[in-house]
């Protein structure tokens, strides 16, 4: 598999190999040997599969006291994901990165622990399917406004559907002084 390193700490963009003819394809989406000896070496606890439509954007979630590593992919459709550094003592605070992953290119995206996460969907469907490093806590859960004029990612959705939840998220300065 093909490893691109990103601009933020700990973020990699992976390329797995697929193995295709005119039947279809084969792809190995995860193999603990190998994904140890790119680094990833936390045992996964949690799968999870969402389905949304065009223009939903999901997050951008993290979990407060007990986070979680995410290896992401996209099985069916695209989307735009990102991942956001959440962490005030960092280099790289407030800075985001944003990939496509579809079921074109077959990319995942792994997300150490401490970053914030989120997607939107580009396509007319997506399945999202993510391995989670430790387990989600209702109670644990924090968020970052999808909008932010500080940390200005550029969605390709101007209007996307939010959940209720999503819509009344902090920004990351609101987030710094509620932690201060």
């Amino acid at each position: 598999m093909k490893l691109i390193e990103t601009a933020l700490p700990g973020v990699l963009i992976i390329e797995p190999k697929v193995f295709g003819d005119a039947r279809g394809f084969f792809i190995e989406t995860f193999q603990v040997e190998r994904y140890h000896e790119i680094g990833i070496t936390q045992p996964f606890v949690q799968d999870n599969h969402s389905r949304s439509q065009r223009g939903v954007l999901r997050g951008l979630h993290f979990q407060k006291t007990r986070p979680q590593g995410k290896l992401v992919r996209v099985s069916r459709g695209a989307v735009y994901d990102v991942a956001v550094d959440i962490n005030p003592k960092s280099p790289t605070f407030g800075r985001y990165v944003g990939v496509e992953l579809s079921d074109d290119n077959h990319r995942q995206l792994w997300i150490p622990a401490g970053y914030a996460h989120g997607f939107c969907v580009i396509s007319a469907v997506a399945d999202f399917e993510y391995k989670c490093t430790d387990f989600y806590f209702p109670e644990d859960e924090g968020g970052l406004i999808w909008n932010d004029p500080e940390v200005a990612i550029p969605w390709p959705i101007a209007q996307p559907s939010l959940s209720g939840k999503d819509t009344g998220l902090p920004t990351l300065r609101d987030l710094v002084q509620a932690h201060s």
